[in-house]
């Protein structure tokens, strides 16, 4: 009689957490080199005429700088405590495979998990500065904008895999998880 070993892990789908590694690490090292190499509030170099800046900017709020006149506590909740809340249950949805998350779905939750890690990561070191922004695009006045907004990696990443997790629940077709 074989008696099968039960394992800590079984149930659990590890391999999204990869994704999540390599944009936390991608995040951390272009945002190192950002404050090693460029001075705050300058541009490092402009692409594609003055399309696409390299610069060094920093955001105490959240998108577009909203909250950056909020108090520090309220910040520290706000833009702090209560993402890593939320992230701990999007560690929780990616690792078990029994919630309702399909296997694509687990991965883009994981790819959105590492931009906020990312983004956490420097509202923990850089509290009272900022988080570290770096690419600027030019937005030719659409709304009213010469210039996107500055943003990093971590940013992007939780936008465009929240996009793309959107539109695989909104279109999905309700059937099995592969």
């Amino acid at each position: 009689m074989s008696e099968k070993k039960k394992t800590p892990f079984k149930g659990l789908s590890l391999m999204p957490f990869v994704l999540t590694a390599l944009i936390v690490l991608a995040d951390r090292l272009t945002k190192n080199w950002v404050v090693a190499n460029i001075p705050r509030g300058t541009v490092w170099r402009k692409f594609f005429g003055d399309f696409l800046w390299i610069c060094h900017a920093r955001n105490t709020g959240v998108a577009f700088s909203m909250g950056n006149n909020l108090p520090p506590f309220v910040r520290m909740l706000c833009f702090t405590i209560l993402p890593i809340a939320v992230m701990l249950y999007m560690v929780w949805l990616v690792a078990d495979r029994r919630s309702s998350l399909s296997n694509a779905q687990r991965w883009l939750t994981a790819g959105v998990l590492g931009g906020g890690i990312g983004t956490t990561i420097d509202r923990i070191l850089y509290f009272d500065e900022g988080v570290v922004d770096f690419i600027s695009v030019k937005f030719y006045g659409i709304f009213g904008l010469d210039r996107w907004p500055t943003f990093n990696i971590s940013d992007s990443c939780v936008v465009v895999f929240v996009i793309i997790l959107a539109a695989t629940i909104l279109f999905s077709d309700g059937g099995d998880k592969k």
